[in-house]
């Protein structure tokens, strides 16, 4: 079988019978009861924001939505979350603090969105206090990309002590086109650029940005059809998150804490 292009990653994800993050959801958390409003604008749909039991686990759970038919796409804002959706996942993050739960996040954005309303609103500075208060979170964070995971939009979720990626998912500071647009002023060579983002999840565990990659390779009868994964994938799943979280808990908060800041202290260090 002839190997993927890093390109043909990218518009994988953008495929719409590709599981959001209301699939994993709906799949791996049991009893969850979605909460809304960021407590100062309004709340934002494209984040979808609650708590459940993951395998029994009580977990705080925060998802960025692409949402399924036209309509819903349009409601949710194509997965391009507004400041009022990173200021709602903040104040979960700090209610999972509260109670000592641990936090997981389901990255699957373009970006965050970018309209003048947004940047009114504190685009910004709602990403910026999202990474600055996630990485001193005395409670573990696991970050799971399940898509894209493209630039400030995606990374607003993903400090984390640890980020796992799904095998065709990607992760970026910028979408391939937008580079190319850059770097060449033509998007015809957005593979080129996806070539050189290193943004597959292979290249991102061999530069020490993931922990772990969880294989796509599903039998052809079950493969992603209309948002559905196989169930034995997602009791899989469960199992290896409720576990690696159950590690992460039984951490000391100063070690866990170190342990995180010292993840993204060792980014490019030995490149």
């Amino acid at each position: 079988m002839q190997m993927q292009t890093a390109y043909e990653t990218v518009l994988g994800t953008r495929r719409t019978d590709r599981p959001v993050a209301s699939d994993y959801i709906r799949h791996m958390i049991e009893g969850f009861h979605e909460m809304h409003g960021d407590r100062r604008a309004g709340d934002d749909p494209s984040v979808i924001a609650g708590v459940g039991r993951l395998c029994g686990m009580p977990v705080t759970v925060i998802g960025i939505e692409k949402g399924k038919d036209v309509r819903d796409k349009i409601r949710r804002n194509f997965g391009s979350a507004h400041p009022e959706g990173y200021r709602k996942a903040l104040r979960l993050m700090k209610q999972a603090e509260k109670f000592r739960r641990p936090v997981l996040c389901l990255v699957d954005t373009a970006g965050a969105f970018c309209g003048i309303d947004a940047e009114e609103h504190g685009a910004g500075q709602a990403i910026a206090e999202s990474l600055a208060e996630m990485m001193a979170l005395r409670t573990p964070i696991l970050s799971l990309i399940i898509g894209e995971g493209g630039s400030g939009g995606a990374i607003g979720l993903a400090a984390a002590n640890e980020v796992w990626m799904m095998e065709g998912a990607y992760y970026s500071v910028i979408s391939p086109e937008s580079c190319a647009n850059i770097l060449w002023k033509d998007a015809s060579r957005a593979a080129d650029a996806a070539d050189s983002l290193k943004l597959t999840a292979k290249d991102l565990l061999s530069l020490g940005i993931i922990e772990k990659i969880l294989p796509e390779n599903f039998p052809k009868t079950e493969e992603l059809s209309n948002g559905v994964v196989p169930a034995p994938f997602m009791r899989t799943l469960s199992q290896e998150l409720r576990a690696r979280l159950e590690v992460l808990s039984s951490m000391d908060e100063e070690v866990l804490l170190d342990a995180r800041y010292e993840k993204f202290r060792r980014v490019g260090r030995d490149l």
